[in-house]
């Protein structure tokens, strides 16, 4: 019987992995990328990692059985956090290299549709600064990079945010009352309510559980629509062509 019901790729055995892509119903892979990094006094360092899976895997539920979540990269490009003992961090180049390992990996496995999902600010510069030379590789894949906070407007920081975050240019900020509110909602005890006080900056003390409830909804929401649209073909990558 296959298992149509998990979304993690990891959890399937060789078998019912072959079973669920011989079936036709398996069309798109996430694969989610973050950071461990110091996150102030009161977020856990997993922070990024927790958040971009939380809405990769709800947007996989609700497309189940079609999509999987390759859980792929924990670690990001954090080295302006170094200063933070505990933080982890892979060089530009490294982390470049295991991306497309990866994408590779999971287009041999036959998916025609990828996601790249990012969960942490340091990761986007140097995915863009080579993500056409990327298209160019594994064309004629469907591949498509974005972070989770880029579906957010103005409105939604209006409507939920009330220590002045802009969106999308303020996102998703760092540990400040979006990141909290995001903790408070899907991984309560990662977040240190009791030492807020102790902290200079008060704005996280704005977050609420509710909040981010709300936040990670309309992630869920607005990925899943973009899920579609790469799944119907409605939304296709393009190949850069090459200068003369």
């Amino acid at each position: 019987m296959i298992n149509d019901k998990e979304v993690l790729l990891r959890k399937l055995t060789r078998r019912e992995f072959r079973e669920r892509m011989g079936s036709g119903d398996l069309n798109l892979c996430i694969l989610p990328v973050a950071a461990i990094e110091q996150h102030l006094e009161h977020l856990a360092m997993e922070h990024d990692w927790r958040s971009v899976c939380a809405v990769a895997e709800a947007v996989a539920e609700k497309l189940s059985p079609k999509v999987l979540v390759a859980e792929a990269l924990m670690v990001g490009i954090s080295e302006h956090h170094m200063k933070h003992p505990g933080t982890l961090t892979l060089r530009p180049g490294t982390f470049m290299a295991v991306l497309n390992d990866l994408i590779r990996s999971v287009a041999e496995a036959g998916f025609e549709n990828v996601l790249v999902l990012n969960g942490h600010g340091g990761n986007v510069a140097p995915i863009k600064g080579v993500w056409d030379q990327y298209l160019r590789e594994f064309s004629p894949l469907n591949l498509h990079f974005m972070s989770y906070w880029d579906v957010y407007d103005k409105a939604d920081a209006q409507d939920l945010l009330e220590s002045g975050e802009r969106l999308p240019e303020d996102l998703p900020g760092h540990a400040q009352e979006f990141e909290t509110a995001v903790g408070l909602a899907a991984f309560a005890e990662n977040v240190r309510t009791d030492i807020w006080q102790d902290q200079e900056d008060q704005r996280p003390s704005l977050a609420t559980a509710e909040k981010g409830q709300a936040l990670l909804q309309r992630a869920v929401d607005r990925v899943t629509i973009i899920t579609e649209a790469m799944i119907d073909g409605r939304q296709r990558s393009e190949t850069p062509a090459y200068h003369p």
